[in-house]
């Protein structure tokens, strides 16, 4: 597995939105372009599928833009890549009903618990999280992530 450019863009946009919106307003696509040097016609395409999943919502107008639907805690790194990215396992079962005992010992001990392991990884981090570490950056200080 290998995460996309439209994961790590997602992500990125998504953290940015989340720093950037305040109660009264929402953050133009092409300010995030401009900020994260993405294309504009990428981030649309990224933030419709977003918006269709539920984790942002679009304003149209002057004042327009967009805005997390929930707070930054309850959206996770998981939550946007399954969105972009789809499946996000390093190996899929197989669909055959008539597996090999190699193949299903192979993904039963090794495929699995590493797909397991991805997932507790990605739904573990929020956006929350993310913001933090920004700021600590920003401040000159790092954060550390334990696994």
């Amino acid at each position: 597995m290998k995460i996309s450019t439209k994961g790590r863009y997602g992500i990125l946009a998504m953290l940015d939105l989340a720093l950037n919106e305040t109660e009264e307003t929402h953050v133009p696509l092409n300010h995030i372009a401009e900020r994260q040097q993405i294309s504009l016609s990428y981030l649309e395409q990224m933030f419709s599928r977003l918006r269709k999943a539920g984790y942002v919502k679009s304003i149209k107008g002057p004042q327009g833009g967009y805005r997390l639907t929930d707070k930054p805690y309850r959206i996770t790194a998981g939550d946007i890549l399954r969105t972009l990215e789809g499946n996000v396992e390093v190996v899929e079962k197989s669909g055959q009903s008539a597996q090999s005992p190699y193949e299903t010992c192979l993904f039963e001990h090794v495929w699995q618990p590493i797909n397991q392991s991805v997932d507790n990884i990605i739904d573990g981090i929020t956006l929350e999280d993310l913001m933090e570490a920004f700021k600590w950056q920003e401040k000159g200080e790092a954060m550390m992530f334990y696994i």
